[in-house]
């Protein structure tokens, strides 16, 4: 009898190994910071070989995507996708559980960011050039720490209106400060590094400036900010208009290691985005206020970043508060640190801040994030702007709140 009992066990231990069917046409539908997704999959089985491809919906942008590593390991269904992001390729690790009807599946974007969602299988097979939002089925996503579904509340609204047309447009009839390119000795990272700075038009040493501290994306780089906002125009007009004070604005890489490029799998170089703490205020700030004409306290230090930035200028302008009296996050990152996190004394923080700037369009993945920092900085009654707008994760939200930030600091 026992010989017929351990027979049947191994039986079922064999048919639960068997891999889930995976073959077919599925339908899935999930957000991100750059809007909502839709695929539609397709995977084959050939002499126990898994192939895998899709058509990606992204606005009115469709693409077609090769996985590559595709395995199927029981109901285990892995593979890896290749995205083009800002000129850079970030690995996509997908890893899903197959049913008969469905694939749960989590979408790992490098150590940067993750979401879930659901894809359905599709019971008639249409052409895999079609259009995957033609049919319905597709389930959102139950969320994650990127690109999960955007629910605003009543707080979520503009403080400002929208700023005009043409902030960053080149005006021939007015003064134009100077941009330039500096190298500096990095301790931190153990190589020189780059920064763009900017001097305001009649920049003299005979005069002290405050000095304006701007990060970048994951994808950029010293460069970015002028590329997305063009900095020294956007200022140059301002100051034209008399509506800013005159000040240096520092446009450093953030990403602090010895390749500092965007290249490869971008979100890979999250740690370095950590180690820039130390760069900018062992090396970055030192260097500034050795060459340039600056009032150095912290009253006359601005720190504000746009994404992987904006986490960078709450993490480390919050913590330093010692550094920094005015801090600025826009569309902030997942990167992010915890509001309690962020803030843990808001008695201190009430004394110190003159200005904390928190924003994200409503059309943002990542709105999640700031909205927990507003809420937790309005529970604490730490005063603050909460800037709703209209846009997405994209460079007119960069570029406006820029435009909104620079002309209340220093004041």
């Amino acid at each position: 009898m026992s010989h017929v009992v351990i027979a049947f066990l191994g039986l079922l231990s064999a048919t639960a190994v068997q891999a889930a069917d995976a073959s077919g046409q599925w339908r899935g539908e999930f957000d991100t910071a750059i809007g909502a997704q839709k695929y539609l999959f397709t995977f084959q089985t050939s002499d126990g070989k898994v192939t895998g491809k899709a058509v990606a919906e992204l606005g009115d942008q469709k693409r077609d995507v090769q996985f590559k590593e595709t395995k199927l390991e029981g109901d285990t269904l892995t593979f890896v996708e290749m995205f083009k992001f800002q000129d850079n390729e970030v690995r996509i690790d997908y890893t899903g559980k197959v049913s008969d009807n469905e694939i749960k599946f989590t979408r790992k974007v490098g150590d940067f960011a993750t979401e879930e969602f659901v894809a359905k299988r599709v019971e008639t097979a249409p052409a895999a050039s079609s259009n995957p939002t033609n049919n319905a089925g597709t389930n959102r996503p139950r969320g994650g720490r990127f690109g999960g579904p955007i629910v605003l509340g009543p707080d979520d609204k503009p403080a400002f209106p929208d700023p005009p047309a043409g902030i960053d447009l080149k005006r021939e009839d007015i003064p134009h400060g100077k941009l330039e390119m500096i190298e500096y000795d990095s301790k931190t990272v153990g190589t020189k590094r780059k920064m763009q700075v900017y001097t305001p038009p009649g920049y003299s040493k005979d005069r002290k400036y405050p000095v304006l501290y701007l990060l970048h994306g994951i994808g950029g780089d010293e460069t970015e900010w002028e590329r997305y906002a063009h900095p020294d125009t956007l200022l140059d007009n301002l100051l034209a208009d008399q509506k800013v004070v005159p000040m240096i604005v520092v446009m450093p890489n953030g990403r602090a290691q010895k390749n500092d490029r965007a290249e490869g799998d971008v979100f890979a170089s999250g740690p370095a985005f950590a180690t820039f703490e130390r760069d900018l205020l062992d090396d970055v700030i030192p260097t500034i206020e050795a060459r340039y004409s600056v009032q150095a306290d912290r009253e006359h230090r601005a720190l504000a970043g746009l994404s992987m930035g904006g986490g960078q200028s709450l993490n480390f302008g919050l913590a330093h508060l010692d550094t920094f009296a005015w801090v600025g996050g826009f569309s902030s990152a997942p990167n992010t640190k915890p509001p309690e996190q962020l803030v843990p004394d808001p008695d201190a923080a009430k004394r110190q801040l003159k200005l904390l700037w928190v924003a994200c369009g409503n059309k943002d993945g990542l709105i999640r994030i700031s909205q927990g920092v507003h809420a937790y900085l309005k529970e604490k009654g730490v005063p603050h702007v909460w800037h709703v707008d209209g846009n997405a994760h994209d460079p007119t939200e960069w570029k406006n709140n820029l435009y909104l930030f620079v002309q209340r600091i220093f004041r």
